[in-house]
């Protein structure tokens, strides 16, 4: 056991291990798997077993990635999408010159919105 414990240590080294993205895309495949023992369709089933290999294999390539960054950016943005839905009271535009995100409140109507980084001006209907 311990040989294959020293084994697994040195294969894990440097790959980049779980996330919260991985954790979504676990437990994704799994309700998809569940969900597909009760559909009674052929065709259905073949496509949605189809998703969750696609997800389980995305998944597998994460948890076993040597380049971390790009693993780390991509479970970045992922979260930061998660609190741009979770955020009820605020919606979030892009800054069309610089693409920087931009927060601004909800239920105002059409206001002018001033870039923080570059100061492009723009209007947009919250």
């Amino acid at each position: 056991m311990r040989k294959f414990r020293a084994f697994f240590h040195r294969f894990m080294e440097g790959r980049y291990g779980l996330d919260r993205l991985n954790h979504t895309l676990l437990w994704s495949s799994v309700i998809i798997a569940l969900v597909n023992l009760f559909i009674p369709f052929a065709p259905v089933q073949l496509v949605l077993t189809a998703v969750s290999y696609v997800l389980l294999g995305w998944l597998l390539f994460r948890y076993l990635s040597r380049n971390t960054y790009k693993r780390y950016r991509e479970n970045r943005r992922f979260l930061i999408l998660v609190e741009q839905w979770k955020d009820k009271d605020h919606r979030y535009y892009s800054c069309p010159r610089c693409k920087q995100p931009v927060r601004v409140p909800r239920g105002k109507g059409k206001i002018a919105i001033t870039c923080p980084k570059c100061k492009e001006k723009f209007t947009k209907k919250t």
